[in-house]
């Protein structure tokens, strides 16, 4: 079986375990459904620091030329929505899929968009400013303007060249996730894929190492299970799981389990919840096993292709953006917006207040609830947790002062 089709595989399908019951976990609380229409922003989200722990910008931009500060009538994001939305600031995504890896431009990838992201944010400055850490960020806010914090997702070289790691800090990078998305890179074992470290290996420890010296935040977001406990334990920082849910409520591999969510926290680290049905939800996840032998029968071209020049795994990869969901749900798999509050309940259970956050992924693909159809929608998450009885301290650490907290310690030590 080809390396691709087992990433696919391994994606798409459970892992062995049950499902948890579904009328603890997905059954709609009576009179918790939200109308995005007639339920104004709470003065809540208003006054409180918001931010968005995953965010895919750029991809579109890079393809198609345009500009992410014009209103798409499309996708899910751009800034007049996010303005709209009441972000802060966002986990700025740096975005290379597997389409680039086998002809290895996942370099030249990686650097293009990071420029791209730079003069986007330079362009639209009466809007956004480029954040180097916590500090930036807040002295941002105060003029009225949302913070982007670079976060690189996907390999910004699979070998893991430490030099390119320090040149991609000098233009700005201050976030990177591990793992090649959902491949396993020269250093480090994803999810999604064939362990080959069985987590991680001497290069990832250095690498690791050389993060914390920079003051970098480490994103274990699509890492294995093995690769996140190793990861927490080299790291003299605390690290992030920036978007994904949690293994207890829907066994998917890119879920995270009980025991890593745990030592996540025990280091000061923080853990996003990702908007998509497909982790948070137990029916959804079950409709979509039940799927299972019809999608192995379907061929696939994710990661895959012929290309011979960066120019036509463009094309290609334009083919797919916006990069937002486009199926259809029925309406007895379709979740509401209170079932990710009852994911952020589990998890506030599981590891405590100071550790969960919002990492939605728009996008990037999730299956969204009901009551949000983009960033704009950002306030039916604080009206959700509203109805679950959480006060107002709890929740402001929710939508971003514990994203905050992290980035200050690790790129101010504060």
């Amino acid at each position: 079986m080809k390396r691709r089709e087992v990433i696919r595989r391994l994606t798409l399908l459970p892992l062995a375990g049950s499902i948890p019951p579904l009328e603890s976990l997905s059954s709609p609380v009576e009179g918790t459904y939200l109308s995005r229409q007639n339920d104004p922003m709470p003065h809540l989200h208003q006054e409180a620091f918001v931010m968005d722990g995953h965010t895919h910008v750029m991809t579109r931009e890079l393809l198609m030329g345009t500009d992410i500060g014009q209103r798409y009538a499309d996708g899910n994001v751009d800034l007049p929505r996010a303005k709209e939305g009441g972000l802060d600031a966002m986990f700025f995504s740096v975005y290379t899929p597997e389409h680039y890896y086998p002809g290895r431009f996942e370099v030249k990838n990686t650097f293009r968009v990071i420029n791209l992201a730079l003069d986007q944010i330079n362009k639209n400055e009466s809007m956004i400013e480029l954040a180097l850490n916590a500090s930036d960020i807040e002295r941002i806010n105060k003029k009225g303007k949302m913070a982007a914090f670079l976060d690189l997702e996907g390999g910004y070289d699979l070998d893991g060249d430490i030099h390119l790691l320090k040149a991609l800090h000098r233009l700005g990078l201050r976030s990177m996730q591990l793992t090649a998305h959902n491949t396993t890179n020269a250093f480090i074992d994803s999810c999604n894929d064939v362990s080959r470290w069985g987590g991680i290996n001497d290069l990832g420890k250095k690498i690791i190492t050389q993060m914390n010296r920079l003051g970098m935040v480490i994103n274990v977001a699509h890492a294995s299970n093995e690769a996140i406990l190793q990861t927490v334990e080299a790291s003299t920082h605390p690290v992030i799981y920036s978007h994904g849910g949690f293994y207890g409520i829907v066994p998917h591999p890119r879920c995270i389990t009980d025991q890593a969510a745990k030592a996540v926290a025990s280091k000061g680290g923080v853990i996003g919840i990702h908007f998509g049905s497909l982790f948070n939800n137990p029916k959804y996840f079950k409709w979509q096993s039940e799927q299972k032998t019809s999608r192995e029968t379907k061929p696939t071209t994710v990661g895959q292709t012929n290309a011979k020049t960066i120019e036509e795994i463009d094309k290609q990869v334009a083919r797919e953006v916006p990069l937002s969901f486009r199926g259809t749900i029925p309406d007895q798999y379709w979740m509401h917006v209170d079932q990710l509050a009852r994911v952020i309940d589990y998890g506030v259970k599981l590891v405590g207040e100071d550790h969960m956050a919002i990492g939605s992924d728009l996008d990037g693909g999730p299956e969204l609830p009901r009551e949000i159809k983009d960033i704009s929608d950002f306030p039916q998450i604080t009206i959700a947790m509203q109805k679950l009885g959480y006060s107002d301290g709890r929740i402001k650490k929710i939508l971003g002062l514990n994203w905050l907290r992290v980035i200050r310690k690790v790129t101010e030590g504060k």
